[in-house]
């Protein structure tokens, strides 16, 4: 454990299902290995302005199935400023905090890498439902926004059918298109369009309309990811070019919330535990992350460093079955 007393834990950027998970395995393995832990509300703002409180086992009763993060997250441009990681600096020393657990995504990870340069000790763990953080396969929220994107999108399907009409929906994932290319496939849908392929509406949708109609389909289904297109704009150009009564879908951020699925409880149990693994070996500045379903870390620069692509495998599958 060496010189690492107390640890602070905090979430950062957009929230995403089975941070609360993760905050708790945090929390309970912490104190498991003889560490104080400190919260810190509202992310990096909170380091700031001094929003920390003692947890205890206790502390993460009753919030395993929960979504959100009880400690709740903001984004902090006053972070971005040195004089803001000196705040938050002296704010750490003032209450004994060692060293910081942080969950979030890549601009949580850079305020980690940004305030280990002024000694505080960090470990990263991915929290986000875009799945777009280049280090990990796998982050805490991507599975529960899919299941939610399909439920929905399932739900739509029954009026789309209904009425013998095509729907354009907008999924979220900023510049990653994960959510859609499998929410596409476990949907059914014709189309699929993330902003890693380029894409043309008349070769890549209209085309498609038209092939299957003549096949005998009446209702079409299009999934955009929110950093490709825009579901309404795409709506309308699909109406005026194929006279098919088409209506336009933004999901938005109900992706983000509901009760955490298995899948992200467990893997953000596994990376709390190991983020603590870390600290009580005297390892930090470091990146949870998974591969190839194992438990994996990275040094901090590294992580942010790694680039991520789409698997072209998973448009093809999402093509070959829609037809």
């Amino acid at each position: 454990m060496g010189d690492i007393k107390t640890i602070g834990v905090l979430t950062s950027g957009g929230d995403a299902p089975g941070m609360n998970p993760a905050i708790r395995a945090v929390v309970r393995a912490a104190i498991f290995n003889g560490f104080n832990v400190k919260g810190i509300r509202h992310g990096y703002n909170g380091l700031i302005n001094d929003d920390i409180f003692d947890m205890n086992l206790r502390s993460v009763s009753e919030i395993i199935h929960r979504g959100g993060t009880m400690l709740y997250t903001a984004r902090s441009l006053e972070f971005q400023t040195l004089e803001g990681q000196l705040k938050a600096v002296e704010n750490c020393k003032k209450h004994g905090i060692d060293a910081l657990v942080v969950i979030g995504g890549d601009g949580t990870f850079r305020g980690a890498q940004a305030i280990s340069r002024h000694g505080i000790r960090t470990i990263g763990i991915p929290g986000t439902i875009d799945n777009d953080i280049a280090c990990s396969d796998y982050t805490i929220g991507f599975d529960t926004a899919l299941n939610t994107a399909m439920e929905m999108i399932d739900k739509l399907r029954d009026t789309t059918q209904s009425h013998e009409r095509c729907s354009v929906v907008e999924v979220m994932g900023r510049h990653a298109g994960y959510i859609a290319v499998n929410t596409g496939i476990a949907t059914g849908a014709l189309c699929v369009l993330v902003p890693e392929q380029p894409w043309d509406i008349d070769k890549d949708v209209i085309a498609r309309i038209k092939e299957t109609q003549a096949e005998g389909k009446k209702n079409f289904l299009i999934i955009v990811a929110e950093g490709a297109g825009k579901a309404l704009k795409i709506a309308e150009q699909i109406q005026e070019k194929t006279g098919l009564d088409t209506r336009g879908t933004v999901l938005g951020h109900v992706q983000r919330g509901g009760s955490p699925s298995m899948r992200d409880r467990v893997v953000a149990a596994q990376m709390g535990v190991h983020a603590i693994e870390l600290l009580q070996a005297g390892i930090y500045n470091r990146v949870v992350a998974m591969k190839n379903d194992a438990i994996v870390d990275y040094e901090i620069e590294e992580a942010l460093n790694m680039k991520k692509e789409l698997d072209p495998l998973m448009l093809g599958v999402a093509k070959v079955v829609s037809i």
